[in-house]
């Protein structure tokens, strides 16, 4: 079973899977309530009473409106809830399966958990989830993976928005004057209300490039788990190549809805993973087989990669700008763009850097999750 929560000074917990199951689920009761709990806030919540203990229903209440609550409007709500939904579930007293398998927070004197304890669990509760979306994710450990993997399943990419050809109807726009005229003839001839009309919004297909080789080892896993959360929210207008060697589409791979089944049958299906960088040949061979058929024409394509190439850096260059012709927009993510004291002086990265749009940090939760933003706008 994957911990709940990240380690902190003093030891690490585990919650049974019940019980984490019971805490997301009163997170989610929480949010059709009308609070506004974020992924980010559910986490720290299961977080923290994974250190506080379950069986201990106080311990629960006090940790849920800490993390869960934003601000004094959200109080009541959460007593209403609160008391709803450990009453609906009978937990009201914990069974032992659902108990912690570790220590929790320290006990005073008299055997209790002093409320200066519990804060400071809080605090670091609070804090750890913030901290992890910053940090690199080539140096995580194993427990911060899952759970980084949990915060990715958390995400909500929105697609960027184009006009779609046909006109709907609608209460703004021109006249429709069709419709107007056909209102007229029903009612044989009286005026009838103006029908209006406009150009109805259509999802901008994006395209993600991942970069498979050896130099970007660290960050391949946790960027297609990423790709995965796009294909999955997208509904069919995301797709998901591999570069390094060879071009591969692993998009009907990533359409598995269970993230770790996708990677397994992606990592089947890439011939080239850890191994060498063409990174202008395998974007040649998108422009010609997938490019001109018009999957990145007109779309927003993401490219994950530091840029190392080892083959021709001038061909490199000349297949970005193509690339840039055919799409709407071209934003590459260099895992090393977020490091301090970071230049591009790599000769892969100074051939597209011409040719971009966006040039954006890739190293963490945070910056895809600006990466998200930047597509989101285009």
């Amino acid at each position: 079973m994957t911990a709940v929560g990240a380690p902190v000074a003093g030891g690490s917990s585990a919650v049974e899977t019940t019980a984490e199951e019971l805490l997301l689920g009163f997170a989610s009761a929480l949010r059709h309530a009308g609070v506004q709990v974020t992924s980010d806030r559910a986490t720290t919540f299961v977080d923290a009473v994974s250190r506080l203990g379950i069986a201990d229903p106080a311990s629960v209440w006090r940790a849920g409106r800490a993390t869960l609550c934003a601000g004094p409007d959200d109080l009541d709500r959460y007593e209403a809830v609160f008391d709803a939904w450990w009453r609906q579930t009978g937990r009201d007293e914990q069974p032992a399966q659902t108990r912690q398998r570790a220590s929790t927070v320290a006990l005073d004197a008299d055997g209790d958990a002093g409320a200066g304890d519990i804060d400071d669990v809080l605090r670091v509760a609070a804090s750890a989830a913030e901290v992890l979306r910053h940090r690199d994710v080539a140096g995580l450990d194993a427990d911060d993976k899952a759970l980084l993997d949990r915060l990715i399943g958390d995400l909500e990419p929105r697609l960027p928005q184009r006009r779609a050809r046909r006109r709907t109807p609608s209460a703004r726009g021109d006249i429709d004057a069709r419709r107007t005229l056909r209102a007229t003839l029903r009612q044989h001839g009286e005026p009838a209300r103006v029908a209006r009309r406009r150009r109805a919004m259509r999802p901008r297909r994006v395209v993600l490039l991942v970069d498979v080789s050896g130099s970007m080892a660290p960050y391949t896993e946790a960027l297609l788990r990423l790709a995965h959360r796009w294909v999955q929210v997208g509904s069919g207008h995301v797709e998901v190549f591999t570069i390094g060697t060879r071009l591969t589409r692993v998009t009907p791979a990533l359409a598995h809805r269970d993230p770790t089944r996708a990677l397994a049958i992606a990592g089947h299906t890439v011939p080239d993973w850890s191994g060498g960088t063409r990174l202008g040949e395998t974007l040649r061979a998108f422009c010609d087989r997938w490019g001109q058929r018009g999957i990145a024409r007109g779309a927003v394509v993401v490219v994950f990669s530091d840029g190392w190439e080892r083959g021709d850096c001038a061909l490199l260059g000349e297949q970005v700008a193509r690339l840039g012709r055919l799409a709407r927009r071209v934003v590459w993510a260099n895992p090393h763009r977020g490091r301090a004291g970071y230049e591009p002086v790599q000769q892969g990265v100074v051939a597209v850097l011409p040719h971009v749009d966006d040039f954006v940090a890739g190293h963490s939760l945070a910056s895809w999750t600006e990466v998200g933003r930047v597509v989101s706008r285009a």
